[in-house]
């Protein structure tokens, strides 16, 4: 598979922001291991931070195209389009878990008020698409009445609690197993399965 330029900086930035955080990691740092030149750096993204906003634009538009051909698919209930959104973050969760490590770190350290920014837009539009879900199927009578709001951090807090680093895995889901959390196919259907089971436990209408 062949990757443009401007993806392999973009790859490599996540890579390395994820290993020595944001600060941590100089454009040269990026360029030497992209193998790209600094000039490279500069003319498709400015600065770093552009950078790094230029990711989250990215990770977070793509998430937001498989989101709204999941919610806006009329052939899938309401219990359907919620199952999916848990299988899509799930499976997005643990490929692109250094992506989700980097922001989490910006998210939690609140330094760089346009990144932050750029990460909550992306965070809010997602969020409002999983939330239309739920208001359809409590409007539907096919959920019980919750909070909405609290149910997306649930589900999102849970996985990305989960998935935060290999060794939080190791304790709490896979202690005693030599298995690579992110890539082994028991593990992401155990936490695939637990989630469906917690969500729908909270939206099940009890007799």
């Amino acid at each position: 598979m062949i990757i443009d330029k401007k993806e392999q900086i973009i790859k490599i930035a996540i890579e390395l922001f994820a290993e020595k955080g944001y600060e941590g990691t100089s454009i040269r740092d990026i360029a030497s291991k992209a193998e790209v030149n600094v000039a490279m750096i500069s003319y498709y993204f400015g600065s770093k931070e552009k950078l790094f906003e230029s990711m989250i634009e990215k990770y977070a538009a793509y998430i937001r195209e498989q989101l709204e051909e999941i919610t806006k698919d009329s052939n899938r209930s309401d219990w359907e389009k919620m199952d999916a959104i848990i299988e899509h973050y799930v499976n997005r969760f643990l490929t692109k878990h250094k992506y989700h490590r980097v922001i989490h770190q910006e998210l939690l350290l609140e330094q760089r008020g346009n990144i932050h920014e750029t990460i909550i837009k992306g965070f809010s539009k997602n969020r409002d698409l999983i939330k239309g879900v739920l208001e359809s199927g409590m409007m539907n009578n096919q959920f019980r009445q919750v909070d909405p709001e609290l149910t997306i951090v649930t589900l999102v807090g849970t996985i990305n609690q989960a998935m935060l680093s290999k060794s939080m895995c190791s304790i709490f889901l896979a202690e005693g197993n030599d298995i690579d959390p992110y890539t082994d196919e028991a593990f992401r259907n155990r936490i695939i399965t637990h989630i469906k089971q917690l969500i729908h436990s909270h939206l099940h209408i009890q007799a």
